[in-house]
């Protein structure tokens, strides 16, 4: 017979929720804690959207400027690839923020690790490169699930209104970074040298870790020590079984680039599969698991539907960084003033619309309470972002042979998308976090993550689709009328599944 101490040792001790930090307002009205969590994610997003705004061009240039020399259908390849990674990775960094490290650790090694992966693509290697961007995706994955989990953990668990809006003013970090990054980098990058402008990419997470410790204290104890701490055991399974999965990829990689056969395709088709089927392993796990008491399992059975339709969302978005990127490089007229605009510049526009729409998004919400329901707002993020494709088919059109399309088009569907973004993304972290059982935050986080890896993975095929010719209408049309019908299919199943959500 086992001894008690023996006993308790193999069982994990679940923390007690920890008391709330203080709610005293220190800048805007908005607590320290928000404040920080704001400054934190501002700068961590100016890096990432900076490196974003360049990546799809770097990997596309000849070698002789400086890029990698990919096909344009690989270069879409490589950037679905890399979105999706930073994506996939927010299951494990959930479920070390959640079992290991605690949400507030798992932030800060998350953003020290970004940093590093950025310095490293400063370095004018292909190496170096590649190296770079697998830390800022490890990085990412740790940062992402652990820092809107610190954030929700900050606001009272039945308080959904305040929680929404506060989600939807912290979604203007985001656009405030994504708008001035692609101008900053971009300019950099594309008018100097791509690894300058990793280099100022690197610059912006070395402000946001700052940020971040600097104004630690204001936390509290929130996010100290894991919700619940895993044992022993389960420490040990999972670095076996972590240990055997990452030999298995390295010893695939390194017979394929042995034998002269690597391309990117074969990483992709590696991240397919991971994005595919880890979506049904964590919510298999979730709904078996006994911890997950019977009223959360209806709650996370009716969110797959919502999951879904963030996949199909993410994928669509994550054109806006290949697709029409390169259609601004090469089918859009871009003078202006006497000048050309770098093509870079135009993954500002979407961070604009976003940035004067969210405060009126959040204002709604605040006004309307209960009476638009999550689903309902998914409904209106995915109709708006179908109509933004819609236009681009017709700015397709409009471009033949020399003739390319006016500026206006594509700001008309950054516009739109924008809209979609501004209305859809903010409200699908705060139902994940809501949804979520408390013991499972960051792990139900990076459940919502595995949807924009779902949708970056497939969504980086459109290239490919076509051939790489991006000024094909048809394209735009096949994108934009499924996430028209999903639109309106949300609307229709709004009220049920409301209810099986307990919103």
């Amino acid at each position: 017979m086992s001894s008690p101490a023996a006993t308790a040792a193999a069982e994990p001790v679940e923390q007690p929720p920890p008391p709330l930090p203080p709610d005293t307002p220190s800048l805007f009205g908005r607590p320290r804690w928000f404040v920080t969590l704001f400054g934190t994610d501002m700068w961590e997003r100016f890096s990432f959207y900076g490196m974003l705004a360049i990546l799809f061009l770097f990997a596309n240039a000849p070698k002789e400027d400086g890029g990698l020399g990919l096909s344009t259908a690989d270069a879409g390849m490589l950037f679905g690839v890399y979105m999706a990674t930073v994506f996939l990775s927010a299951i494990p960094g959930g479920w070390l923020g959640d079992r290991i490290l605690g949400s507030y650790r798992a932030t800060l090694y998350g953003a020290v690790t970004i940093g590093c992966g950025h310095l490293t693509m400063t370095l004018p290697s292909v190496p170096t490169v590649y190296l770079g961007l697998l830390l800022i995706g490890l990085g990412s994955g740790l940062l992402k699930p652990n820092l809107a989990g610190l954030l929700s953990s900050c606001y009272p668990r039945e308080d959904a209104a305040r929680r929404d809006a506060g989600f939807a003013v912290f979604y203007t970090s985001i656009q405030l970074s994504s708008l001035l990054a692609p101008l900053v980098v971009g300019a950099v990058g594309e008018g100097a040298n791509w690894h300058l402008g990793f280099g100022a990419a690197a610059l912006g997470m070395a402000f946001g870790v700052l940020q971040y410790v600097r104004g630690a204290d204001s936390f509290g104890e929130v996010g100290r020590v894991p919700e619940r701490p895993a044992t022993g055991t389960e420490r040990r399974r999972v670095a076996r079984v972590s240990g055997a999965a990452l030999a298995v990829v390295a010893v695939l990689i390194t017979a394929d680039v042995l034998a002269g056969t690597f391309t990117i395709r074969h990483v992709l088709g590696l991240i397919a599969l991971l994005s595919l089927s880890a979506p049904v392993i964590c919510f298999r796990r979730l709904l078996r698991n006994p911890e997950v008491a019977e009223p959360d399992r209806v709650r996370i059975r009716g969110y797959v539907w919502l999951f879904l339709a963030a996949a199909l969302f993410w994928g669509l978005q994550v054109q806006g960084g290949s697709l029409l990127s390169l259609f601004a490089r090469d089918f859009t007229d871009r003078r202006a003033f006497g000048v050309v605009v770098p093509a870079s510049w135009f993954q500002s526009a979407t961070p604009l619309f976003v940035l004067l729409l969210a405060p009126l998004f959040a204002w709604l919400w605040l006004r309307s309470g209960e009476r638009i329901s999550a689903t309902a707002k998914f409904a209106l993020g995915m109709v708006l972002m179908s109509l933004g494709l819609l236009v681009m088919a017709v700015a397709a059109a409009t471009a033949h042979g020399e003739a390319k399309a006016s500026p206006f088009w594509l700001l008309l569907a950054y516009l739109l998308m924008g809209a979609g973004e501004a209305a859809f993304a903010p409200v699908g972290m705060s139902v994940t976090t809501a949804v979520a059982p408390q013991a499972f935050l960051s792990q139900m986080v990076g459940v919502f993550w595995l949807s924009a890896a779902l949708g970056a993975g497939v969504g980086s095929n459109a290239l490919k689709a076509v051939g790489g010719d991006a000024s094909h209408p048809g394209l735009f049309l096949a994108l934009g009328t499924p996430a028209l019908l999903a639109g309106l299919a949300l609307v229709a199943a709004a009220r049920p599944l409301t209810r099986r959500l307990g919103l």
